[in-house]
């Protein structure tokens, strides 16, 4: 639809509705052009109403911390919805069951997990997200993944409807799952184990530790480029990289992190192009030179 025929089909939601707005601020990168409506969503009951005004005749894209995100530089011919802070609520089920809104950032569900002596999720601390991105693409580090504390999930789909699907009924593969695209996650409940809080935070600390020693944390990135192509090798996606590609390429200020080769970085003023370019190039490299095909772990706004 042209933007003034969402003007009018959008009005009601004026107070939270903006058009062709700027989302370069929007996603670690600090890359991208502008959306032709941003829509931060108030609240669940607002929030159904807007996509049954929709009528699922737009493209959608559900933004949440922005770092795992590439957004083109032009206008994205779509809506971008990001979840309030009212989707941003933890709290305790039972003593071992905790439910998380979306919106909620990993670490903060670590937290609220070891001050309730709660176990299992001490690896969230280093996962720089959000529960709805790290439902999508079951993100994980250290061993541990989303599916292994997940219990439910509550969603609604693009017409407007609610629906709660167990993690039993989900079938999930390393960084992604059986989930449709066309959900957008409100909420999930989590399984701990009770555990002692001191031990806790030392397992915390030392994977914070490692994170530190082998990953780039004063700048930032959008996580691992690619995915590691288990299937296909033993080797780990940097091995693979450090083997095809000189580390010391870069178009324009998009450039591959001196610390982990599986992280690119925005040295400055990079566009779009500049870091497309730079994941095409490693990808073609990696390909040519070891016969393997990458997958993107990062997710392409375009």
């Amino acid at each position: 639809m042209q933007i003034e025929q969402l003007k009018k089909i959008l009005s009601e939601f004026s107070a939270n509705v903006r058009f062709e707005h700027d989302l370069k601020k929007k996603n670690w990168f600090n890359i991208g052009g502008k959306s032709k409506v941003f829509y931060k969503a108030n609240n669940l009951k607002e929030l159904v109403n807007f996509l049954k005004k929709l009528n699922n005749k737009e493209r959608i894209f559900i933004l949440g911390a922005g770092s795992n995100t590439l957004i083109n530089d032009t206008l994205f011919d779509g809506i971008v919805i990001k979840l309030s802070k009212n989707f941003n609520n933890i709290s305790l089920l039972r003593e071992d069951i905790i439910i998380a809104g979306s919106a909620v950032l990993d670490k903060s569900l670590s937290d609220f997990a070891m001050n309730n002596n709660l176990s299992g999720f001490e690896f969230l601390s280093c996962i720089p997200g959000t529960i709805g991105g790290g439902i999508r693409m079951n993100a994980g580090c250290f061993g541990y993944e989303f599916k292994d504390i997940l219990l439910s999930i509550q969603a609604i789909d693009k017409s407007g409807s609610v629906i709660t699907i167990p993690s039993k009924d989900i079938i999930f593969e390393y960084r992604k799952n059986t989930l449709s695209d066309d959900l957008i996650f409100l909420s999930a409940s989590f399984k701990g184990t009770k555990s002692n809080k001191i031990e806790i935070q030392d397992r915390i600390k030392k994977f914070k530790i490692e994170k530190d020693k082998n990953q780039p944390t004063k700048i930032k990135t959008s996580g691992s480029t690619f995915k590691n192509p288990i299937s296909q090798t033993d080797k780990k996606v940097w091995e693979l990289i450090k083997e095809s590609v000189p580390l010391d390429i870069c178009f324009g200020d998009a450039c591959i992190s001196d610390k982990h080769c599986n992280f690119f970085v925005n040295k400055g003023n990079a566009k779009f192009i500049d870091m497309k370019n730079l994941i095409d190039f490693v990808s073609n490299n990696v390909l040519e030179k070891t016969g393997i095909s990458l997958e993107k772990e990062i997710k392409i706004l375009e």
